[in-house]
Formats: structure tokens, sequence, C-alpha cells
């Protein structure tokens, strides 16, 4: 069941992914993800996301087998849309799941998912999550076509790209900005929950969390690196601090 909102605030998921990059960059069995995981929690986290690549370049299928078993907040699982995929996630049965591009050579997730372009390969397996008890969210850009192609396809969320705003500055961010806000206020209308993610920061995420429709943040690959300079608990203190700060 997803935790409730407090009142005026937005849900925070901290993506743990990148603990793993660092264990694996070693091959040993440090740091845990899992341990990251539960930290976070103990912080403020009202979820955690983990990808579970093709090529498990960061999270192991050990990783999601423990996340599965010891979390006791909602664990978002990314993956990409294919047979392997599928079958993990119906295995485990995540509270929620994410379905993403993923491209072999890519080192992130670059851009959002063709929902509108792949609505046939994609609906079998929204239909197989969703009767697995599994929320079902598409990683998309903010643009009407995809949205309507959540709608068709029945997905109950969305998340908004916004790699492209954390990357822009001046006016060029600001328009942006508009598009997030106008694609918010359009799944919301429509039914659709919203969230939004990729490449905030304590200085960028304000503006984005103060769009009103969206619910829920998912923030990985800064709160690790800050985690290096004030710790994992401080890091995503902050970052719940200047959600709240921002509704």
């Amino acid at each position: 069941m997803t935790p409730p909102l407090r009142p005026n605030t937005l849900r925070l998921g901290v993506n743990i992914d990148h603990v793993a990059t660092v264990r694996n960059a070693r091959g040993a069995g440090y740091p845990d993800p899992v341990r990251a995981a539960l930290l976070a929690a103990e912080a403020g986290a009202d979820g955690i996301t983990a990808h579970l690549r093709e090529d498990r370049r960061h999270i192991t299928d050990e990783d999601i087998a423990r996340l599965s078993a010891e979390l006791t907040i909602p664990l978002n699982l990314e993956m990409a849309a294919t047979d392997e995929m599928l079958a993990i996630a119906l295995r485990h049965r995540p509270h929620a799941v994410c379905i993403v591009p993923e491209k072999r050579e890519e080192r992130t997730t670059e851009g959002g998912l063709d929902a509108a372009g792949q609505h046939n390969h994609l609906a079998p397996i929204v239909v197989a999550l969703r009767e697995a008890g599994s929320r079902v969210s598409l990683f998309i850009e903010p643009d009407a076509r995809q949205i309507d192609a959540a709608l068709r396809l029945g997905a109950p969320v969305v998340e908004l790209h916004t790699g492209r705003y954390a990357e822009l500055d001046g006016g060029p961010r600001a328009e942006e900005l508009r598009r997030l806000a106008d694609a918010a206020a359009l799944a919301a209308k429509n039914g659709v929950e919203v969230h939004a993610g990729h490449g905030l920061t304590y200085d960028n995420v304000a503006p984005i969390a103060a769009i009103p429709q969206v619910v829920e943040l998912n923030i990985g690959h800064f709160l690790i690196g800050e985690a290096l300079f004030l710790g994992l608990a401080e890091s995503v203190r902050r970052m719940r601090s200047a959600m709240d700060e921002a509704r």
C-alpha cells in the first residue's frame, strides 16, 4: 500500500543503485545497498528505488530479493520492458514497477520511454504487472502524446523525466519547467498519479517540488554523491527538507 502523504508534502523515493556501483567496482560485498536503503528509510525516505539492469552493472538479483524481504517501506523496481525483467518482477511482486527505456551502452537512463510508439509491446506487460498487484509507472517525457499513451495502456502512474530541466539554465530551463508543469496538470486531470525524477539536486529541486500535481520525487545519484561528504542519512534529510520547504 502506498504510504499516505504528509500534509502538503511529497513522497521521496531514494534510489540506491550507485551504492551497488561502488560495491561492484571492487567486487566486494560492501558497501551494501540494502543497508543504505534501511538508513535512507530511517532518515525519511518514503520508498526505495532500485534499477535491475540487463547487464547487472549495479543492482543484482540478490539485492532485489533482499530488498523485497527486508524493507518496511515500498520498493520501486525500475526495469526495462523485457521478458526477463517481467519474470523477475512477477516473482518478487514489488510495491511498484517503473518501466524505463534501457540501452546497454548508456551510463544512465537517457530520456523517457516511448510509450506511444511501443504500445503493443508494453500493453501485456502492464496488464501482467497490474494483475500481480504492482503499481505500474511509465518513465516518460513531459509530452501530451506520451501521457495519452499511458492512459490507453492503463498505467496508473507516470514519472516525468526531469533530466533535460536539470541540464538547462535560464530561459530554456524555465520553458522546460512549464512543459513539466503542463504535463503534470494534464496527467492529474485524467486521473494519473504524477511522479518526477532524474538529475535533481538541492539547487534545482524546489521548482519541481512546487508543482502541485507531483506527489513523488525519485532521486538517487546526487544523494549518494552527497553522502560521501555528509553521510547518507543527512543527505536524505536535507533533500526531504528542501522538498518540504518548496511545498
